[in-house]
């Protein structure tokens, strides 16, 4: 499925992610987050049933994301904004575009976010999602571990 969504006067093509797509995944993954996922992480989703997309400007990826679902819920597993096109409003886009691709019987689409990442909680609480629990050292972190905040979004009505 290739879906074009129209965003601040450009023009951005959302579509499954390929194998084709790994190295200027990996290569985003690394210069956006401080502990990436490795290529296998990658492959491992690809491999999966878990829904894997890209969203790209002409032929320049600049975000993707990594569901999975199972019974009526969704968990979004990894978010990635290319750092020259964030704070521009296509995390969001890319949020609302796969939350509306869901089959109907999917009802609440989770997601954990680092308790330090301020503007990403700051999204998610206007996209609606709700806070929902706190899991202890979650993440790799400089020095130990961190929290992570439990969000969850209800997709129904």
């Amino acid at each position: 499925m290739v879906r074009w969504l129209h965003h601040r006067q450009h023009d951005y093509q959302l579509r499954a992610m390929s194998s084709d797509d790994l190295d200027s995944v990996l290569t985003l993954e690394e210069e956006a987050q401080r502990y990436p996922w490795s290529r296998a992480d990658f492959d491992a989703s690809l491999n999966s049933f878990h829904q894997c997309w890209v969203l790209q400007s002409d032929q320049h990826l600049v975000a993707y994301a990594i569901t999975s679902t199972a019974a009526d819920e969704a968990d979004l597993l990894n978010i990635t904004v290319a750092r020259g096109y964030q704070r521009q409003g296509l995390g969001r886009l890319l949020l609302k575009a796969i939350s509306q691709s869901f089959h109907s019987s999917i009802q609440t689409l989770f997601l954990e976010v680092r308790a330090s990442n301020h503007g990403a909680i700051a999204l998610y609480h206007q996209l609606n999602f709700n806070e929902l629990g706190i899991r202890p050292n979650y993440y790799p972190a400089k020095k130990g571990r961190e929290d992570a905040i439990i969000m969850g979004l209800s997709l129904c009505g």
